[in-house]
């Protein structure tokens, strides 16, 4: 698939015509880039060996080879409709660099707003917080919660081998490995102790929903998505046992997206505070300990 025919194209023309490729190929925005234009770029600048997190000299004129290597990647985008992230092996979470493979879920979450805002204020200007993140992944949000509290123990737990060998790569990755302990097992299977703070994006695609999703996503593990009829089978686990993990003054914080409806039905006992973010993003719930009796 041929998309960029000009060999002496300006860095600015090239990523340009790769955006009007891409929202004419129909693809899905929504693993970390929100437009074609930024989605382009990240595409691009990834293929010429550039940090798209650094601004470039977009006048510069691309060689021959950047130019083939720059239809290579579009075209596996376009045609395949492979996640970037998986294309370039990098994501972006918190202002963080991840590597990001089919291992685990593209990181995207709305929970780097909670965390890079102090929290919320939740913990209460603790600086030496025991936090656990559930269904780590590739341990986007533990390390994001390190990197937020230098002081803070972290534990990372998740289910799937493939997902924890990828969260041990981020965790030597960013230096994280005396404040990071990740484990294996199915929520709180393998925790012990208690938490100021347990936070998740956790599996919470219905069955309905995950049957109609794009392409994209079926390049990420299921595992990482289904939660059953009506998305909440893991929720509701983590809704039943979360307070005995739990201080006295603890909090559950967990992304359900669009399964709240269904979880506000479920559980009208629950005084769910929902979160909201200036960045986009909704459908996080927030439960203190005493709520959780």
């Amino acid at each position: 698939m041929l998309i960029l025919s000009d060999n002496n194209a300006s860095l600015e023309e090239v990523i340009r015509t790769a955006a009007n490729a891409l929202s004419g190929g129909e693809v899905f925005f929504g693993h970390g880039a929100a437009t074609a234009i930024d989605e382009a770029s990240w595409l691009i600048l990834s293929a010429i060996g550039l940090s798209p997190a650094l601004a470039p000299d977009y006048s510069r004129r691309l060689s021959a080879d950047e130019i083939k290597a720059c239809n290579v990647i579009l075209s596996k985008r376009i045609e395949q409709r492979i996640p970037t992230a998986y294309l370039t092996g990098s994501a972006w979470f918190a202002g963080h660099r991840f590597k990001s493979d089919h291992r685990a879920l593209v990181p995207r979450s709305p929970l780097a707003e909670f965390i890079v805002s102090d929290f919320y204020g939740v913990l209460e200007n603790n600086a030496t917080p025991r936090i656990l993140d559930l269904c780590t992944g590739g341990a986007c949000i533990a390390i994001a919660c390190a990197y937020e509290l230098s002081g803070a123990l972290v534990v990372g737990s998740d289910l799937s081998t493939d997902a924890l060998a990828l969260a041990k790569e981020n965790v030597a990755m960013h230096g994280m490995e005396s404040q990071i302990t990740l484990t294996e097992g199915n929520l709180f299977e393998s925790v012990t102790g208690k938490y100021d703070l347990i936070i998740s994006n956790p599996p919470y695609v219905d069955a309905s929903d995950l049957a109609s999703m794009p392409a994209e996503f079926h390049h990420e593990p299921a595992l990482g998505l289904a939660s059953g009829e009506d998305g909440l089978d893991l929720v509701r686990q983590m809704l039943a046992q979360a307070h005995d993990y739990l201080t006295d003054n603890g909090v559950l914080v967990v992304e359900v997206g669009n399964s709240a409806p269904a979880l506000e039905a479920a559980f009208p006992q629950l005084p769910f505070h929902w979160l909201e973010f200036e960045r986009g993003g909704d459908g996080v719930f927030l439960l203190y300990r005493a709520e959780l009796d």
